[in-house]
């Protein structure tokens, strides 16, 4: 496959005004993308546009406007709307393409372009690499004519569409009612969508990191912080938290002791329950290669099995689609339902762990560990140029720790789709093993780097 200039694991990303993440490059994806979308029959063709709430998607989301609208879509803009609304929305206005402008999980620094096809499923590796090809082409090549530029217009009612899509997920005839929960939005797009959807649902809700001011997005809050969740479950003795990230397709649980629950256990707890019900299908679940061997060990104790993917959740997805599977994702939270949705979603993960908790009646604590988790360490290098896995001595660092887990063990080297980090993983039955080999490879890459 052809190296990719501006597309990575997760769409286009970068820091906020810097190369790629300039309005001149969101003005190309949007003509690029524009052209390659616009059939050759003569009726008006349409491309929806979401965002987060950082302050640099007021710079390109009207760029990629230009670019769409001078290619002859018309756009409709969301405004803050979570990433998979925008897929949700993009499949039930019938349009050719949708654009979500976030970073997810990333400080309010970055932003990121992500594109999702008619289907409401992201693009493949294949069409990202053609609208690459064509975004380095001259601007005024392929401009529509005068009269047929594209219309622009904002959707005012997206949010309230969504929250309905939402509260579909949840089984009839159950409520949320009696139930305090705590909620973290990280300040960013499900803002205003998950505390309402679970005040609809019954629930009293308890709201922290929804007072988004475009610089605060994923500021100690959110999945990647789940210590603030942790902190509001305790202060208002809440019986579950959820928290969300950026762009709300992940999701962190917190019981009601202020304990996190991860996306393996909450993946395990979720396919338990539908195994049982008769509801999950392909005899398993779909997810990474970061997911815990203990996953797995449980999975097979009840005769499902895992399928493990490379580290992204659109080869999640591709995997679920091939095999049949309705539910797939990673251990950051980023959980695929796919009888509801064509991508990750937070709300809706969330929403599945609730039923589990109203039917059961048990305390989330009860719930929250569905095996032992293998002793499992990640280190984050980040480097600054060059491709440090390419050094001589970080390879020797990666063989050596390979042959001492042979057998008891596993290691994963990869770089970060999205930014310039050496990610390093070990697990395995013994905790120090693990821990030794993780630093000595993390040396290595950090003397290369």
């Amino acid at each position: 496959m052809a190296e990719r200039r501006y597309f990575g694991t997760d769409g286009i990303r970068g820091r906020a005004n810097t190369y790629p993440m300039t309005p001149e490059v969101a003005l190309r994806v949007g003509l690029a993308a524009g052209r390659m979308f616009m059939s050759s029959d003569d009726r008006r063709h349409l491309v929806v546009i979401g965002k987060d709430t950082r302050l640099s998607g007021y710079m390109i989301e009207p760029a990629l406007v230009a670019g769409f609208s001078s290619a002859g879509m018309d756009v409709r803009t969301f405004g803050p709307l979570p990433t998979p609304g925008v897929a949700m929305m993009t499949r039930s206005m019938r349009a050719d393409i949708g654009v979500m402008i976030s970073a997810s999980h990333n400080a309010f620094l970055d932003n990121g372009i992500k594109l999702f096809g008619p289907d409401g499923y992201k693009l493949s590796d294949e069409v990202e690499l053609k609208i690459e090809s064509m975004m380095d082409e001259d601007l005024g090549s392929g401009l529509a004519a005068a009269d047929r530029i594209g219309r622009v217009k904002r959707i005012d009612d997206s949010q309230a569409r969504y929250v309905e899509i939402a509260k579909a997920s949840f089984p009839k005839g159950l409520s949320l009612q009696g139930l305090r929960i705590a909620v973290d939005c990280a300040n960013g797009a499900g803002y205003k969508v998950a505390p309402t959807t679970l005040y609809e649902l019954g629930a009293e809700v308890c709201a922290v990191g929804v007072e988004p001011n475009g610089l605060n997005i994923n500021d100690q809050c959110g999945s990647t912080h789940p210590e603030t969740l942790a902190e509001a479950v305790k202060r208002y003795r809440a019986d579950v938290g959820i928290a969300l990230d950026g762009d709300a397709d992940r999701v962190i649980i917190c019981d009601e002791n202020g304990r996190v629950v991860d996306g393996d256990q909450i993946m395990a707890l979720v396919a338990l329950d539908w195994a049982k019900r008769g509801q999950l299908k392909g005899g398993g679940l779909v997810a990474t290669v970061m997911s815990n061997l203990g996953l797995e060990r449980r999975l097979q104790a009840e005769g499902l099995t895992l399928e493990r993917t490379k580290v992204g959740d659109r080869y999640v997805m591709e995997r679920m689609r091939e095999g049949g599977f309705n539910l797939g994702g990673e251990q950051s939270g980023h959980i695929i339902l796919h009888d509801y949705a064509t991508t990750g979603d937070g709300l809706m993960s969330a929403l599945q762990v609730l039923a589990v908790l109203v039917e059961s009646g048990k305390p989330m604590s009860e719930l929250a560990r569905q095996f032992e988790t293998v002793p499992q360490k990640l280190e984050n290098v980040r480097y600054t140029a060059g491709k440090p896995l390419e050094d001589a001595k970080v390879k020797a660092a990666i063989a050596d720790a390979e042959a001492r887990l042979a057998g008891v063990g596993r290691l994963l080297v990869r770089p970060s789709g999205t930014e310039k980090l050496i990610r390093v993983m070990a697990e395995g039955d013994d905790a120090k093993l693990v821990k030794a080999v993780v630093a000595d490879v993390a040396a290595a890459v950090k003397a290369a780097g």
